[in-house]
């Protein structure tokens, strides 16, 4: 039986390996294998692909690129150029809060805790002072004089808070780590 002269009516249930969907769209097996993860080759067996959908998909990935599109695929996963597309975006923003960092501009959450909780603890062992330290003061005096003293204490303590120092959040280690990338960077160029 000469199956080379026999006329195929459908082929929807056709399928093929890697080597020949590569040979059609000109690409390796490997490009084949993560274009079928990516959702535009359609796997039907392990190392078989559906080949009309295979196409199909193919066909509209590139008239969509061609035009510019990222295409989102049915399983709401996006293609390599929108993925590309999305990671460097990622990328620009670390590089900007690395770079906010640097300036004092924006503080690690660690660094802002670690401060803020020294400083709180001191106002409050400084509040807490205030009545041991003044009672002596205070003992047979008039209430004007209590209440401006007392004022005096309060407020002392209260300008402790306001001394904001941008430094006091400031990471050393985190500059290092940036240096070093920049340094790796430099070098590879």
């Amino acid at each position: 039986m000469d199956t080379g002269s026999a006329k195929v009516i459908n082929i929807d249930s056709t399928t093929v390996s890697a080597a020949v969907l590569g040979d059609m769209f000109g690409v390796t097996d490997r490009r084949i294998r993560q274009m079928a993860e990516e959702g535009i080759v359609v796997r039907a067996a392990k190392g078989r692909y559906k080949l009309v959908d295979s196409v199909k998909n193919y066909l509209l990935t590139m008239k969509l690129a061609a035009e510019g599109v990222g295409v989102e695929f049915a399983d709401g996963e996006i293609s390599l150029e929108e993925e590309k597309g999305l990671h460097e975006r990622v990328k620009r923003h670390i590089s900007e809060m690395k770079l906010q960092i640097m300036k004092g501009e924006l503080h690690k959450a660690r660094d802002v805790e670690v401060v803020m909780t020294d400083m709180l603890v001191s106002f409050k062992t400084r509040m807490m002072n205030i009545p041991s330290k003044v009672a002596p003061i205070l003992e047979n005096r008039d209430a004007a004089f209590i209440k401006d003293r007392l004022t005096s204490e309060i407020n002392e303590a209260l300008n402790e808070l306001k001394d904001y120092d941008a430094k006091s959040f400031y990471s050393d280690e985190y500059v290092e780590d940036v240096d070093e990338e920049v340094c790796e960077r430099e070098t590879k160029v």
